[in-house]
């Protein structure tokens, strides 16, 4: 028994002295495994959201000759375009794979193949960073690092953001916001210091999603300086390698739009608050301030000092990033789904999402007790559980902060768990047992089909099996089969054949549904009118009032805007929008058929039933 604990041992303390390259092959293990099982996506281009399918215009379009700081779409709202508030940076990769993959393999399939291992890149640093971060929390032979670096496989919406062909840059921003924690809690404080002032850069140059994050990483930075003696040895380094990058990476990838004051992207703004923030925190790291009220007070003077300073000048800022009107929240995007907060989900769908984070919270503030006599590992332990609970508090605002709230619980639900399995091995059997089936119970609940599955049938056992009577089973039917509808047509409306049909057409402008336009110009050569995008605003407000309004309403509009085609997928999801809110719209009617004479329907040959409808629009 002692040779087998003492070979344990061993291999134990290789795989933690080789922990990099362990997580290195574990990655490709991963990547290699969902490459082949979304073989059949891959081989569809099935760029399931909007995002994926107008980054890959964009791309595109740069690699077509496009001017690299021009990121207008031209084929959204044309002549003039549509304005992108994203950079360039996200696009390198992809490009480089299409490059590369072209040497091999004819054009289209190199830009599948391209657009489904570009999202698996990112998915490496975020595993290094949290098994960097659990090694940091656990004592040295722990093997927590491991559960860290497998546990974004049972985090599924962070883990979505790295499916192939997910090529939106939103891995990109967790990975980062993860490096960045890692950067925080690392014992070198310079080397933390670099990385984390150059993820917070590199995030802010990508997109202004997680800045609430590196906002809450400049404070806790900022705080360890007040309360920590020498803590400015990590402080300089972060501040220069945020001003420094910021300001290089402005320079390098700003589009020209960005290059205006906006709010909703890197621009002179960001570069002047974010510029004079590090500068501030610089010059404090360099002050003989020798107790801790004293650079509290002096680091609340700057502190205000750099507010002041952006409130005085960009007021707007601090209303809201996206700058939409009244009307455009109110009509469309209330209506996005990630946009809504947690309470506003399923019961089902909320515990699925809310598992991780909150375990991860219970567990951050477990391990803050367990270490509170260890000063230095109290610190790594209280800045993952501020972080964490930042996060959990997030998705009561919008649950966009999901994927982020997931994956910064692992550190700590990786130490728990390796924790909790270490009991279960040493304990007698029904101590493991115990164990096992707590074990199985929380990863059920990471399924979101396990957890509708058991409330459903919770629920059914509670009220005594049926519905009460055959009203409410008729219109239990009726609901169920206009879900289905709905996803069959938000399924099929998208899919490659059914666009590309469109392609026996002249080149032309298609008046169709918002969340349609970005697919339809990424698998035609045609154009649209408009994409979820806010500062397509203008053009989005035209499609909610054709369609709400009378068909003359409609015609006025798409004359405005040059369409020649209008193209109806029936129970579309954001049709049902239209269908609710304006009955006698002309987006209802012409669901029903109830068309104008001005619209001809216009048939293409097919040897499959088209899931649309396309008529031609007469002036």
């Amino acid at each position: 028994m002692s040779a087998v604990r003492t070979a344990s041992h061993r291999t134990l303390c290789w795989a933690n002295d080789n922990w990099k390259w362990l997580t290195f092959l574990i990655w490709l293990g991963i990547a290699a495994y969902y490459l082949a099982i979304r073989a059949d996506n891959i081989h569809w281009f099935t760029l399931g959201d909007t995002d994926d399918n107008m980054r890959y215009v964009q791309v595109r379009d740069w690699l077509a000759g496009q001017g690299w700081f021009d990121l207008r779409q031209y084929r959204l709202d044309p002549p003039g375009g549509a304005n992108i508030h994203w950079s360039r940076l996200v696009d390198l990769p992809i490009a480089g794979l299409m490059l590369l993959l072209g040497l091999v393999l004819e054009q289209g399939l190199a830009d599948r193949w391209a657009c489904a291992a570009a999202p698996l890149l990112p998915l490496l640093p975020l595993m290094l960073s949290l098994g960097f971060i659990t090694r940091r929390l656990t004592a040295p032979d722990s093997a927590a690092w491991i559960i860290a670096v497998l546990a974004p496989l049972g985090a599924p919406m962070g883990l979505a953001m790295y499916m192939p062909l997910r090529i939106d840059h939103h891995g990109w921003q967790l990975a980062l916001t993860v490096a960045m924690l890692a950067g925080i809690v690392d014992r070198k404080w310079l080397r933390g210091g670099l990385v984390a002032g150059f993820a917070s850069a590199l995030s802010i140059a990508i997109g202004m999603e997680m800045m609430v994050y590196l906002a809450g990483a400049g404070a806790l930075i900022a705080l360890r300086w007040v309360f920590k003696p020498g803590a400015g040895r990590r402080m300089a380094p972060y501040a220069l390698a945020l001003g420094s990058g910021t300001g290089l990476l402005y320079a390098g990838f700003a589009s020209n739009a960005n290059r205006l004051p906006v709010c909703d992207a890197l621009s002179p703004v960001w570069v002047a608050v974010l510029g004079i923030a590090a500068g501030g925190m610089l010059a404090l790291s360099l002050l003989p301030l020798r107790t801790w009220p004293a650079r509290l007070a002096v680091g609340a003077a700057v502190g205000a000092a750099v507010g002041g300073f952006a409130l005085l000048n960009w007021p707007q800022c601090f209303t809201g990033a996206y700058q939409i009107s009244p009307e455009l929240d109110r009509l469309w995007l209330s209506h996005v789904r990630e946009a809504k907060p947690i309470t506003a989900q399923s019961l089902p769908s909320a515990i699925s999402m809310l598992a991780l984070p909150v375990g991860g919270a219970i567990a951050a503030l477990i391990g803050c007790i367990a270490v509170r006599r260890d000063g230095e590992r109290l610190w790594a332990w209280g800045t993952v559980a501020l972080m964490t609970l930042f996060a959990l508090g997030l998705m009561f605002w919008q649950i966009r902060a999901g994927p982020a709230a997931q994956l910064l619980a692992i550190p700590a639900v990786a130490w728990a768990g390796y924790a909790a399995l270490r009991w279960i091995a040493g304990g007698r059997w029904p101590a493991r047992i115990a164990g096992l089936a707590g074990v199985a119970a929380m990863l059920a609940l990471f399924n979101a089909d396990a957890v509708q599955g058991g409330f459903t049938r919770w629920k059914t056992a509670l009220v005594g099996g049926a519905p009460v009577n055959a009203q409410q089973q008729a219109q239990a039917d009726a609901r169920k089969a206009r879900l289905e509808r709905i996803r069959r047509a938000n399924a099929r409306c998208r899919t490659l054949p059914a666009l590309e049909t469109l392609d026996q057409l002249p080149p032309a402008t298609i008046f169709t549904l918002v969340d349609l336009g970005p697919r339809l110009i990424a698998t035609t050569h045609h154009s649209a009118i408009a994409g979820p995008y806010h500062r397509n605003g203008a053009a989005i407000l035209d499609i909610h009032h054709a369609f709400d309004g009378s068909p003359e309403v409609f015609r006025a509009i798409a004359r405005r805007h040059g369409a020649r085609y209008l193209l109806v997928c029936p129970d579309f999801p954001e049709g049902t929008i239209y269908r609710a809110r304006s009955p006698q719209g002309f987006y209802s009617l012409a669901e029903k058929g109830k068309l104008p004479g001005w619209l001809h329907e216009v048939k293409l040959r097919t040897t499959a039933e088209m899931p649309y409808r396309l008529y031609r629009i007469d002036y």
